[in-house]
């Protein structure tokens, strides 16, 4: 299996919406997650390299993401499976750690577990809802660093529960049943920021970031992201962690072969980075890689933050359904991912 963990992948990340909208082929939220491992396993079939989720609560998209990532686990052997990302403020720390690592299991330890605080949301006070009150004068974000905190904890076998002396053998202190091996580093934090980025290598955790900041300097989103890398890697190397850490980030790539690729998004050719609001604050939104395959993956291969990372995840528009997506990532593969170094991975395990 060609699986050194710092060649250059190419993933997809899927959003999961359902909608009985006109055209669309997924409609229901049985169809979402049956087509989304259905997808998972015609990616691995064209040597992409991973499979991830967006999770997201109180909307029609994908929000539990264990029993898909468990099935996706089951149903494919070789490409990774993830989320890009889990809010921490929803999750009860222990029992996702026991969910992760039955999944991880399941799966032969392919589970790359994107967190984070997560964004912002249809729902006032979502979290709370599901039990999860920050405490007096914690934030959200502090709310979603204290479940990642216990969390991660759990993942590595630190004991969290003192034994019941009334019970056989009951003595000290136990852990959360099962672990699975490894896991602890393939976690993935989602930053933000590049203050984040520094923070989330302070932490140990790998580095996942998407196709907006929740800040602007000025210069195009590509290079305000390779600087948030950089400044991850320095902080990373500061912090004298052993390992190497592993970076994503992720594009909306979508080449124009065909009549119906054009009829869907002839329209979006070109353009450029967006600067916005978004939770209050400024943000900067990286463009789409639409057009003609040969100019877009000339694009990708100038793409600053793209050379960097280890990890491309592409969007993918899962509501046209899996024999499109299919054919769409059939389509980065051969003719973008190429330009920014990529191979197929092997069918060998």
């Amino acid at each position: 299996m060609n699986d050194s963990p710092h060649r250059k992948r190419i993933g997809f990340l899927s959003f999961g919406h359902w909608s009985k909208a006109p055209g669309s082929q997924t409609q229901t939220a049985g169809e979402s997650l049956r087509q989304t491992v259905e997808l998972a396993v015609a990616a691995e079939e064209l040597g992409i390299d991973g499979a991830f989720v967006r999770v997201h609560h109180f909307q029609r998209q994908l929000a539990s993401p264990f029993p898909l990532l468990a099935a996706i686990g089951t149903a494919t052997r070789r490409i990774e499976i993830g989320t890009g990302v889990i809010d921490m403020r929803y999750e009860s720390p222990l029992y996702m750690a026991e969910d992760a690592a039955a999944a991880d299991l399941l799966a032969g330890g392919r589970l790359q577990l994107g967190i984070s605080r997560g964004s912002p949301e249809p729902a006032l006070h979502g979290s709370r809802a599901f039990g999860h009150v920050p405490a007096e004068g914690e934030t959200d974000a502090d709310l979603a660093r204290r479940h990642t905190e216990l969390f991660r904890a759990a993942i590595a076998g630190e004991p969290v529960v003192a034994a019941d002396a009334n019970m056989a053998g009951g003595i000290g202190r136990l852990a959360i049943q099962p672990r699975s091996p490894g896991l602890p580093e393939r976690i993935w934090w989602g930053a933000g920021t590049r203050e984040t980025g520094v923070w989330t290598a302070r932490q140990g955790m790998n580095l996942m970031s998407s196709t907006l900041l929740t800040e602007d300097t000025g210069v195009p989103f590509d290079q305000l992201q390779a600087e948030q890398i950089q400044m991850f890697l320095d902080a990373w190397d500061e912090a004298g962690w052993e390992r190497r850490p592993r970076i994503s980030i992720s594009r909306s790539v979508i080449p124009i072969v065909n009549d119906m690729d054009d009829a869907y998004f002839g329209g979006e050719r070109g353009g450029g980075d967006q600067v916005g609001y978004l939770d209050g604050g400024i943000a900067r939104f990286g463009k789409s890689y639409t057009g003609e395959p040969d100019r877009i993956a000339a694009e990708l291969a100038d793409d600053a933050a793209v050379a960097m990372a280890d990890t491309v995840l592409m969007t993918v528009p899962n509501q046209l359904g899996v024999d499109y997506n299919a054919e769409l990532l059939r389509n980065i593969a051969e003719h973008v991912a190429p330009a920014i170094g990529w191979s197929p991975a092997t069918a060998d395990v």
